[in-house]
């Protein structure tokens, strides 16, 4: 949350202050909202889906205000924003996630393939300990995350939403590579990290992209720009090729609702059109023509 509140707090800084700071908020109507939502773009050069992020955030306050009646009209109501264009991901291969985790360090090679059979968000695993993870029963819980802000610096922090505590089913193959990690880079008791920077202290993000991820990637040849999330992405492309539900892959995923699931993965789940005519021709041929029904009642 600790983030959420600083991009809050810098949206209002950067962008709203200064355009209405001196204005009384019952004063500012839906024309000067429009005009300032177009400003974002073009003013402050905002990418659109930035811009809709500093909108929800004033659109927020003018909801509070309607609320405690300190105006009657909240001016965000109907306005217009930017279209994002929305971009169709296109998740890693088998064989490229297998690349990247040859060619990252070893510390870090159970990291790569346990974000590939989990679908863990990256400070997730990397604040995964001992005690959350039980190789008997093949599971993992997700019970907090490493954390790093510019204010906070790096922490302990809860989960993103209460959805994402969950636990997370292993597969062989990842229960292999932690049973591989844990003897080659042993952890002393329940609490302690599991992966850990060479000194022994938790991963920190900007440390671990630019010192470890990134040179892998480039080894592997993975597409430059490709961040740890790609492991999420292609954990839940394998489950949606396999068949899973929109109801299991959001829950695997800790999303915190199916139609967030749809919206980012839509496109991955397979084509459907035949299946569709085969289901509506079987049930009525499931149910034989009226006047073979008449003969056989006459029967």
């Amino acid at each position: 949350m600790a983030d959420t509140d600083e991009a809050v707090a810098q949206h209002l800084r950067c962008y709203v202050y200064p355009a209405w700071e001196k204005r009384a908020l019952g004063a500012i109507k839906p024309g000067d909202v429009q005009s300032w939502v177009a400003s974002l773009t073009t003013t402050h050069g905002l990418a659109a889906s930035t811009s809709r992020t500093v909108f929800n955030t004033v659109n927020a306050v003018f909801r509070a205000a309607v609320r405690d009646r300190m105006i009657p009209h909240n001016p965000c109501a109907e306005a217009k924003l930017p279209s994002v264009p929305r971009k169709k991901i296109v998740p890693l291969a088998v064989e490229q996630v297998r690349m990247l985790s040859e060619e990252i360090p070893a510390r870090y090679k159970s990291l790569v393939l346990l974000g590939a059979a989990t679908g863990l968000r990256p400070g997730e695993l990397f604040g995964l300990q001992l005690r959350h993870v039980d190789l008997l029963h093949a599971t993992v819980s997700v019970e907090q995350q490493i954390q790093q802000t510019a204010k906070h610096g790096v922490y302990v922090g809860p989960p993103k939403t209460a959805r994402s505590h969950r636990t997370v089913p292993l597969p062989r193959m990842a229960v292999d590579a932690m049973k591989a990690h844990l003897r080659d880079f042993p952890a002393d008791g329940p609490e302690s990290w599991i992966f850990t920077a060479p000194q022994g202290r938790p991963v920190v993000y900007t440390h671990f992209m630019d010192g470890r991820w990134r040179p892998a990637c480039a080894k592997a040849g993975i597409p430059k720009g490709t961040g740890p999330h790609a492991l999420r992405h292609h954990y839940a492309s394998l489950l949606i090729k396999h068949g899973e539900s929109v109801k299991t892959v959001s829950e695997r995923l800790g999303h915190t609702n199916a139609a967030m699931t749809l919206n980012i993965y839509t496109h991955l789940w397979p084509d459907s059109e035949e299946r569709t005519r085969a289901a509506v021709d079987k049930a009525y041929a499931d149910r034989p023509a009226d006047g073979e029904t008449a003969v056989d009642e006459a029967a």
